[in-house]
């Protein structure tokens, strides 16, 4: 190989590593492999104030990933309080062009060899049904990469887009006959006409539903409340997720974890990417 031959091969790579995206070239190295098996009940609540937003997730296994956005002067940015607002963090560089090269360069999913889509939960922070709209502009920039609905059908992508945060982003996602994102559900959804081709996800805050916190067993009734809403979800085709859980490390958030897989909830909201993914793998043993 000639010397700048290889000396940009090795720019190549450093950039990749650098970045977490695969270089162009090296992700056929791997062909024919799979990566480690993702963990699907596994959701990163806030997970732009990681050192490493998305990246440390995908590190962790982690299948669901929560951003906050804000519109301002027409851009997505990323940040849980205003006061945090930088124009160089938008949802564009921070998540949607990084799926888009993790995907191309594992040939059409997020982790390669496996291909349950992963979820990208956008919690809206201003105004929802304006935002909304800005949002489904820059999806349909990434054609193929998000799941859609069309014509009254659901077509897989390598990730699902599920709107959450202001509720006023519901109206104009019902009317559009095409989309690139589904809608986050809460408690008072279940049982209603909306479908789950409109709100795949069910979620809600624990804390205003159930007095556990993890010390001692799960009362028997909130233990027959949890399944009862589980099953519903279920049955409508929808998944459910809490948040404010326990989430301090210790036997008390371990025991609420562990109930709530029991119960069949599919994702456990966490801010500990490497405490979950060790929680869930010691349960796999």
């Amino acid at each position: 190989m000639a010397l700048t031959t290889r000396r940009r091969a090795l720019g190549t790579l450093a950039a990749a590593l650098a970045t977490g995206v695969a270089a162009p070239g090296l992700a056929h190295a791997g062909q024919g492999k799979r990566d480690p098996r993702p963990l699907y009940r596994a959701h990163a609540h806030n997970d732009y104030e990681h050192p490493r937003p998305l990246f440390d997730a995908l590190d962790h296994r982690f299948n669901s990933v929560e951003a906050d956005i804000y519109l301002v002067n027409g851009e997505l940015l990323v940040a849980h309080d205003p006061i945090d607002l930088d124009p160089s963090r938008t949802l564009d560089s921070l998540y949607l062009a990084p799926l888009a090269a993790r995907v191309r360069a594992n040939h059409g999913s997020v982790y390669r060899g496996w291909r349950a889509p992963l979820q990208l939960l956008v919690d809206i922070k201003t105004e929802g049904a304006a935002t909304y709209l800005e949002l489904d502009r820059q999806l349909r920039r990434y054609r193929g990469l998000f799941t859609t609905y069309a014509h009254g059908k659901v077509h897989t992508g390598p990730v699902t887009a599920v709107v959450s945060g202001d509720r006023a982003a519901r109206a104009p996602m019902e009317a559009q006959r095409r989309r690139s994102a589904f809608y986050d559900g809460r408690l008072a959804d279940l049982g209603t006409a909306a479908p789950a081709s409109l709100i795949p996800l069910i979620s809600d805050n624990w804390a205003n539903n159930f007095t556990w916190l993890g010390t001692g067993p799960i009362p028997a009734a909130e233990r027959a409340k949890l399944r009862g809403i589980v099953d519903a979800a279920h049955a409508h085709g929808q998944r459910v997720r809490f948040w404010a859980t326990p989430d301090l490390a210790g036997p008390e958030r371990d025991a609420v974890w562990a109930d709530l897989i029991a119960a069949g909830v599919d994702h456990l909201n966490t801010d500990d990417l490497a405490g979950l993914e060790a929680f869930l793998d010691a349960r796999d043993r």
